[in-house]
């Protein structure tokens, strides 16, 4: 039960950021700033998901992760490590080649490693684990 609240607090503190970031920030509004934003709202929509299946699961007096979750987290967090080395790779190719500043890229590749996991994540809930 402890995780789920440190999801949603984690996912609360993040919205708050971001609606600082947007009252009192200097946003340019350009294109690059909204995606990185949407991206942002896209990753904490997928942790409030987990932790509303999580609080579902705790009021049925169900366990929280059972086994099947479990491998799932597994298998879609080992491929996303896999996936997210080659990212780390080409953001540090793409550092030499363009102006931006350092921070801008570490957050995209972060970004990156977000939207990779729920991705691995919705592709082995949705076909499932092969040979397993």
């Amino acid at each position: 039960m402890k995780r789920t609240i440190v999801m949603f607090v984690i996912s609360a503190l993040v919205v708050v950021s971001l609606a600082l970031w947007a009252l009192k920030g200097h946003i340019a509004g350009n294109p690059v700033e909204m995606i990185m934003t949407g991206i942002s709202l896209v990753v904490v929509g997928f942790a409030v998901y987990l932790g509303i299946s999580r609080l579902r699961s705790h009021r049925r007096h169900e366990p929280v992760e059972d086994e099947l979750s479990k491998k799932v987290m597994l298998r879609a967090s080992s491929l996303a490590y896999y996936i997210s080395i080659y990212i780390w790779l080409f953001v540090m190719y793409v550092s030499d080649k363009t102006k931006l500043p350092g921070h801008s890229l570490i957050g995209a590749g972060i970004l990156g490693m977000g939207v990779v996991f729920l991705l691995c994540w919705i592709g082995v809930k949705t076909f499932g684990m092969k040979n397993e």
